[in-house]
């Protein structure tokens, strides 16, 4: 039976995914070029022409991925976590990995800048949905159905911790969370692995005295407004200035060098001082509403392996929403986490892209199942 293209995607999804990444665009550009004036060869357009680089990149990465059969990547599993685990090391490896800021997070190649812990992140997914997904018939015997993928997360959890990156380490335990609790483990089991998993981030928080500084700064930081609260507080003169309407696109004060990481990690702060409050609920809604839509797409889903990668993914976008917006309102530490498809970084945007389509195959096959479920009745009804 032939399919129609138009019928078979999900719109909903896809529209909404690319107003968002568009979005992004417009606002990278207008939190960056005070960035790029400032530099050595002033350019303005220098974040924004990398940005729309590996947009185009993404673009083409996600009409691929949307059509390519989402079950294959069950069989692609073991090659995807060794490809995790050699970039994890390539990274740490002087002669390829790239210092910004203390943390050796990046890999450079040609005018490209990877970071390889977004592609893990996508790659654990795969990985545990797979693992997981077999072990249906035993996943409440903890050492034979739950324990033996945490032995690779907990190989993974630290990898990225030598770079350091403590916030997408987290994340990663997060995601890992959510998905033994969505595989129907025991809740004995799960409060194990939530008390495991929260003394490994305190163990962790506590090693080096800068995270010690992020975990309590948050709380007051104006008791140290020149130091370790400094970002926060320009974060809420921003959103301040802003208001319920905002002083207008590309009229904020603060991303001319008060705000550090106007066009990254706080780049929600210049949303609001842009857009204001209206700005900001609409951006939220768009990504509630990818997210929900997720959800709705696991839980349609009829293979276990799909159900998981499908709550895998929208849990990750979940987890670093909530761990961005934190930050920015100084609700939680500041983690290094970009927002999903808005903030500036090609390693986030184009693997956020190829999740959304993983996400988008998975609704594609439910959409044909479904229809094929209704001309069989169909035929059957016609055929009594």
């Amino acid at each position: 039976m032939k399919y129609s293209f138009r019928k078979d995607n999900d719109w909903l999804l896809i529209i909404t995914t690319f107003l968002l990444a568009g979005f992004g665009l417009v606002m990278v550009f207008s939190a960056s070029y005070p960035l790029g004036l400032g530099q050595t060869v002033p350019n303005p357009y220098s974040f924004i022409q990398r940005q729309l680089l590996w947009f185009v990149l993404a673009v083409f990465a996600f009409l691929v991925v949307m059509h390519f059969p989402y079950r294959f990547y069950r069989k692609m599993s073991p090659i995807i976590i060794l490809i995790s685990i050699f970039a994890l090391f390539l990274v740490l490896l002087p002669w390829f990995g790239v210092t910004i800021g203390g943390a050796q997070r990046w890999i450079q190649l040609g005018p490209l800048r990877i970071q390889p812990s977004e592609f893990v992140k996508i790659g654990m997914i795969i990985y545990l949905a797979q693992v997981y997904s077999q072990k249906q018939a035993y996943i409440d015997q903890f050492v034979k159905g739950v324990m033996p993928p945490l032995v690779v997360v907990g190989f993974v959890f630290g990898l990225i911790m030598m770079q350091p990156d403590l916030g997408t380490a987290t994340s990663i335990l997060l995601v890992t969370f959510f998905l033994v609790f969505f595989s129907g483990a025991k809740w004995r089991h799960l409060i194990g692995l939530g008390v495991v998993g929260a003394t490994l981030f305190v163990v962790f928080a506590m090693s080096a005295p800068y995270r010690v500084r992020r975990l309590t700064s948050y709380q007051d930081p104006f008791a140290d407004p020149m130091g370790d609260g400094h970002q926060v507080i320009q974060s809420y003169i921003a959103m301040a200035h802003g208001g319920l309407r905002g002083t207008g696109l590309g009229q904020s004060v603060q991303k001319l060098y008060y705000l550090p990481e106007a066009h990254t990690d706080f780049i929600l702060a210049i949303v609001a001082e842009e857009l204001g409050l209206l700005g900001v609920l609409i951006v939220l809604g768009l990504h509630a509403l990818i997210l929900i839509r997720g959800v709705m797409i696991g839980a349609k889903c009829k293979s276990p392996f799909g159900s998981l990668l499908a709550f895998g993914i929208v849990f990750q976008i979940a987890v670093q929403i909530i761990f961005n917006i934190g930050a920015v309102t100084g609700m939680l530490p500041i983690t290094g986490i970009p927002l999903p498809l808005i903030s500036n970084g090609g390693s986030s945007l184009f693997f956020t892209l190829v999740s959304l389509a993983i996400l988008a195959n998975i609704s594609r096959n439910n959409i044909r199942h479904n229809r094929l479920k209704e001309n069989k009745e169909e035929t059957q009804l016609s055929a009594s």
